[in-house]
Parts: C-alpha cells; structure tokens; sequence
C-alpha cells in the first residue's frame, strides 16, 4: 500500500506546528533564560512570530530569514526559548537549500561577524571559558545550519544533474534505436521490393503473356487452362498490390501521416471481399452471406487485420475446395471478444490435396495465436467449419494493452 505523502505547504505547516507547541511546553515549565525575572507572556511574542515565519520558509526565505534573525535577536533580550532557537536555525537551513546562490555567503558572513562580536563581547564582559562556551553555541546557531544547507544542495544538484544526464542518455539511445528500426524498415523494403515483388511481377506478366497466347490459339473460355492462367495472373496481381502496400508501410518512418494506399485493411472491407467472392462464386454454384451480431465499436488495428486476413482467407479456402451451396459468414462483436464464424458446404474428395493446403489454416492460427485468441478449422457435418476468437482488448506479456 503506498503511504500517502506531505506537500510542501503541509511539511511547512507541520514544522510551524511542533515549534509552536513544543515552544508552549517549555513555557509552561518556564524553561527560557531569565525564568525567575521575565513572565511568560513576554516570551510568547516571539515563539508565535518564528512559527509564523517557518509557514514561508520555502516561498520567501530572504524575507523570513531577514526577520526570523530580528526575532531571533529580539528574543535574546526577552528570554531565549530553545524552540525559538531551533526554528531560527532552520530558517537559516531553508534559505541556503530554497533561496538563491546568493544567501549561502551573505549568511556565512553575517553569521561569522555574529559569532566574532558575540564571542568579542563575552571575552571583555566576562571570564575566558563563557568566551569559548559561546563561540561553540554560536557557531551551533549560525554556521551549523548553513554547513548542513550547502552539503543538501550540493546533493541535490548532482542528484538533478545525474537526472538530466539520464534523461539524455534515454534520448539518444531512443533516437539511435528508431534510426536502426528505419534503416531495417528500408532494407526490409527494398528486399521485397527487389526480390518478391519482382518475381510477382515476372508472374502476372507471364501470366497475360500466356492468356494472350492462348486467345491467338482460338482456345475457349471455360478451357481449364486458360481458367487456371486467369486465376494465376489475378493472384500475382493482387499479391504484387499488398506487397506494394507492405513495401509502402515499411518505409514510412512515422514522421508524417502515412498515404492512405497503404492502411491497413478493416472489417468495413469486408463487403468488397464477399462481393468478389460472389462474381467468383457464380460458375460454381456458390452463394456468399454475411451477418453481424453487436455492436463493432472501436477495435484495435491488429485485431481488424486479423479478422479481415481470417475472413479473406476463409473465403479464398472456399472458392478453391467448397462444393455447391451457401457461405456463412458470421461476425459476432462481443463486450469482450470478436467470434468470427465461416461455414461453407464441404466437398469429399481428392480435391481437398491439393497443393500448398493447409498453409492458410496455419497463417489464420498464428494470427489468432499472436493476438491471445483462439482458432479452429474442420469439418462439422456436411460443412466446413472455421472458427475464430480474438481478445476485443490486446494482450501483452506484462499484462493488457491498450486498445
């Protein structure tokens, strides 16, 4: 449990406070100089004038510590109070540590000076030993609160020193950290660039040269062959497209607002994704639906990424191996989680081996996986079943994130 803590003002009232009633103790017991001749009420001026002052010792200490030394030498003559004493030491304390450079030795003179006149004056008027008594007591009063006040804030100015140096050394070392993530954001991009996009490139246009080829040849429309190139050039093309977007979030640095070809894609566009899906659908038989359940309200991006990748996915999945029938889709916005739900009609047959199957179903796991949610994929009766929950808030190693 965390103690609570004084404010300045509090620290100050407190300080006031025990003088001022420890100062009334020692009254009662009449214990001040000259207890048999001097009333009490003589020495009270005094007390309460010092414990007034200690209320300002940090918002004006040259006022205080210039009229603190006038009660002070006032309640010399009037009966000297330990606890007055005690409180002018500390405003002599609070105006070296909270007044400006300035005090330290102004005060160390007026208070040598002080020590010499008073231990001067012993010397003359009385024996040798009350001269040395008093050099020791003096010296106590006016030098000792202000040795103490100079070591405090010379700690303190390191203290700040070294702080200001950390804060610098944290500075650099995040501005060396974001420079190496830009410089890798820059190789990331112009290795895909140079490599993947490239190949993808090479595809789509051997892809439109064989199209091309094949319409020279008079072949028809619904031959398998040119089915299969139109499908290859579509997905290089849509491949080189996301790939164009990766290339461009990498290389923006964070320094500016990012071109809006390059957001990431969100639920809201997953309209576009079944509307294509159907004009896919239509030779085979396939009908797509989509329902929402709750409300969508603010998700985090991951978390509309993922679902829009899962989604995409699911729907990709059933254009390759559904049979003839109706696509599912269900989105379930949840106080605390998204339940992303695709049924679609499941086709027996050696059509489900086809080459680089189940790659999807581990991207849509891992996706899930990183985000603390869950995912599973299989046949459910005469469907094939995909279901996803993905955690409305994100998670992180130390605990929620924000969303």
């Amino acid at each position: 449990m965390r103690r609570p803590t004084l404010t300045p003002r509090q620290v100050d009232g407190a300080i006031a406070l025990c003088g001022l009633l420890g100062g009334l103790l020692l009254m009662a017991f009449r214990v001040y100089d000259h207890a048999s001749t001097v009333q009490r009420w003589q020495v009270l001026p005094a007390l309460l004038a010092m414990s007034g002052l200690e209320l300002m010792r940090r918002t004006r200490p040259i006022l205080v510590v210039s009229l603190g030394g006038l009660v002070f030498a006032g309640s010399i003559f009037s009966g000297a109070l330990l606890a007055t004493t005690i409180m002018y030491t500390d405003l002599l304390y609070a105006a070296v540590v909270y007044g400006p450079r300035r005090m330290s030795p102004v005060l160390h003179v007026s208070g040598t000076v002080s020590v010499l006149v008073l231990t001067s004056l012993t010397f003359v008027y009385a024996d040798p030993a009350t001269a040395v008594a008093v050099v020791v007591v003096t010296v106590l009063i006016f030098l000792g609160p202000l040795w103490t006040a100079d070591i405090v804030r010379k700690h303190r100015q390191e203290a700040e020193a070294q702080r200001l140096r950390a804060e610098q050394t944290a500075l650099l070392s995040e501005m060396d950290r974001r420079e190496a993530v830009v410089a890798e954001r820059a190789r990331m991009a112009r290795e895909l660039h140079d490599v993947v996009a490239n190949h993808l490139s090479a595809i789509a246009i051997h892809a439109t040269g064989a199209q091309s080829l094949a319409r020279r040849q008079r072949r028809a429309a619904d031959d398998p062959v040119v089915e299969v190139l139109g499908v290859i050039r579509e997905n290089s093309v849509q491949g080189l497209a996301e790939m164009r977007r990766i290339i461009g979030l990498l290389r923006d640095s964070g320094g500016g607002e990012a071109d809006e070809s390059y957001a990431a894609p969100d639920l809201s566009a997953v309209d576009a994704l079944l509307a294509k899906a159907r004009a896919a659908g239509q030779d085979v038989g396939l009908v797509f639906e989509l329902a929402e359940r709750g409300e969508r309200g603010g998700l985090p991006v991951p978390v509309e990424l993922a679902a829009y990748r899962i989604v995409q996915e699911s729907l990709t999945n059933a254009l390759k191996h559904a049979g003839p029938g109706e696509v599912r889709v269900l989105l379930d916005f949840r106080p605390e989680e998204l339940w992303i739900a695709v049924d679609s009609p499941f086709r027996q047959g050696a059509g489900q081996a086809l080459p680089g199957a189940r790659a999807g179903l581990v991207g849509m796991a891992e996706r899930a996986s990183l985000l603390g949610g869950s995912f599973e994929a299989g046949p459910r009766g005469d469907s094939w079943s995909v279901r996803a929950v993905l955690p409305r808030a994100l998670t992180t190693e130390e605990g929620t994130g924000r969303a």
